[in-house]
């Protein structure tokens, strides 16, 4: 017995010797594979990353998403190539594959608060595209007191003026102002007019005219709420009162003031104010000429001889197609020409005028035949010049 208890430390003591080297080497081993197999993802997920931002700037949206998604798979912990992915899904249209990229990211709970509102502002961007307003909305009302709060109040006033909402957007303009530190005196008055117009439709004169009243308020220089006081004042049979309001816009905004002068113009011959009419309008001309002032200047013009004066003196000064062709219409084309040879040449001046009786925004190069103090297709406010092309 006690010969057995002798022997039996001396064997535990030799396996014990045996098996820490053993155990110490299977350590080492697992280690590097451990190291192998993360260097190995390492390398593979830059490099991916690296082939998706070349095919990106190669114009291969489909190859750099498949790229991105490569990376993503080895690197699921990398918010930054999330991100890439969410963007490239958006760019391309797949707002539904952007917004679940983008609401993985802000449920991670290992994500720095920083980053999490980057996602939030990336997921309202994806609402905001694929037109989904009421979730846009909400995504952007969850980033205030963020550091995108300033980014995701403009975001928010765009999308008051996609649904018309001129009073929610009066707000959001108002409370930048106080944040950001910029003015938004002249988007304010564009929708205190909008109000106006929206009221006057509705029949409802004394809110148009509060409304017109906020808008002149909130910018004076803007010269819109002008026009439109005007303009109704001119629909009310008020046209002395209209030239009152339009006349300080041939000093203040000569450019903005041609596209009324038609309507200047009217008004002047219906209180019978034509001379004095004729001699602002000839002012303006000389300052800045167009074929709309110009129009404005016939309409008054009685004498045949004063008609053709003003067309020769705007063709020397500003020589347009519009202009030639009415001077034709006054002189015609002399006794030997033919009735079918005036008309084909008229026609062809017709013609030929047409594409540059038009204005053109300056922001997307949008093109219409009416001013618009809102482009239809950028949806900026004051970026079509008030002349036409022809008039450049």
């Amino acid at each position: 017995m006690p010969l057995f208890w002798s022997i039996r430390p001396v064997m535990d003591f030799e396996w014990l010797l045996w098996a820490l080297p053993v155990a110490f080497g299977l350590g080492w081993m697992a280690s590097r594979i451990d190291v192998r197999q993360w260097r190995r993802v390492q390398h593979d997920a830059p490099q991916a990353y690296f082939k998706g931002l070349t095919l990106l700037l190669n114009e291969q949206q489909d190859k750099a998403i498949d790229a991105f998604i490569e990376a993503v798979q080895h690197d699921p912990g990398s918010s930054d190539l999330h991100f890439a992915l969410g963007n490239l899904f958006r760019r391309r249209g797949e707002y539904e594959r952007a917004v679940r990229v983008h609401q993985h990211l802000v449920m991670r709970g290992d994500l720095p608060a920083s980053e999490r509102d980057r996602a939030q502002f990336a997921l309202a961007q994806d609402y905001h595209k694929a037109g989904l307003f009421d979730r846009a909305e909400q995504a952007f009302k969850m980033l205030e007191g963020t550091d995108f709060a300033t980014e995701a109040r403009l975001a928010t006033l765009t999308l008051h003026e996609r649904a018309r909402d001129w009073k929610s957007a009066i707000e959001v303009a108002r409370s930048l102002e106080s944040v950001a530190g910029g003015s938004f005196g002249s988007r304010i008055a564009h929708y205190a007019c909008e109000l106006a117009l929206e009221a006057d439709a509705r029949g409802q004169a004394e809110e148009a005219e509060t409304a017109l009243a906020r808008a002149r308020e909130a910018s004076a220089q803007s010269p819109r709420p002008w026009v439109l006081a005007g303009q109704r004042l001119a629909r009310q049979g008020k046209h002395a009162e209209a030239l009152t309001l339009w006349t300080p816009l041939m000093t203040i905004h000569p450019g903005v003031f041609s596209v009324i002068a038609r309507d200047y113009g009217a008004s002047a011959k219906a209180c019978g104010q034509e001379d004095v009419a004729r001699e602002c309008l000839r002012a303006v001309q000389r300052q800045t000429p167009s074929t709309d002032v110009l129009a404005a200047l016939l309409k008054l013009e009685t004498d045949p001889t004063e008609r053709r004066e003003t067309l020769h003196e705007h063709l020397q000064l500003h020589p347009t197609l519009t202009a030639t062709q009415a001077l034709l219409r006054e002189i015609g084309l002399g006794p030997s020409a033919q009735p079918d040879e005036a008309q084909a040449i008229q026609q062809a001046l017709s013609e030929a005028a047409r594409p540059l009786q038009r204005y053109r925004c300056a922001a997307c190069g949008f093109e219409a035949q009416q001013y618009f103090w809102q482009c239809p297709g950028c949806q900026g406010w004051d970026t079509y010049p008030p002349r036409r092309l022809e008039d450049h």
